[in-house]
């Protein structure tokens, strides 16, 4: 059976921006974030509409993951949400299945402060692995990052 994880998490700088960058992040995050992405290579597709797949290496180090190979689900523009699933990699050793999505809106606050929830769902390999936390704490530091660096650019 599917398990499920979700997050939420607020960021300072606006939804277009931050949408816009994750549009952009097969060329945007290993410039920006350089300490999460070594590259993000389009292997299918334009690397934004779905279907495409795209070759993501993290730096040596940073977890057991050094690299997935991620096929694009679903883009939807207008309610600015994207799926993906990953269809090859390391992380496929601890989980049979693994899908992403994220999505970003105004907060509800209208401090012009956006709100981006991201959701994971995995079945485990076997009974022992344990939950893909840590792809959650890299999925978070990978936002607050964004942000920093959306703010001061």
């Amino acid at each position: 059976m599917a398990s499920k994880i979700e997050m939420e998490v607020e960021l300072k700088s606006e939804v277009e921006k931050v949408w816009n960058s994750m549009r952009e992040s097969t060329t945007l995050f290993p410039k920006a974030l350089p300490q999460h992405y070594q590259s993000i290579q389009i292997l299918e597709g334009d690397g934004k509409s779905v279907n495409s797949v795209r070759l993501v290496t993290y730096p040596q180090g940073i977890s057991a993951v050094s690299s997935i190979k991620e096929k694009i689900e679903a883009v939807d523009d207008e309610k600015k949400f994207v799926s993906y699933s990953v269809i090859d990699g390391d992380i496929l050793k601890y989980y049979k299945n693994f899908k992403g999505s994220l999505s970003v809106s105004s907060n509800s606050n209208g401090d012009n402060k956006t709100l981006l929830k991201w959701t994971c769902e995995f079945d485990k390999a076997t009974e022992d692995t344990p939950n893909p936390d840590f792809i959650k704490d890299f999925a978070l530091k990978t936002f607050q990052d964004l942000d920093a660096y959306l703010l001061a650019n």
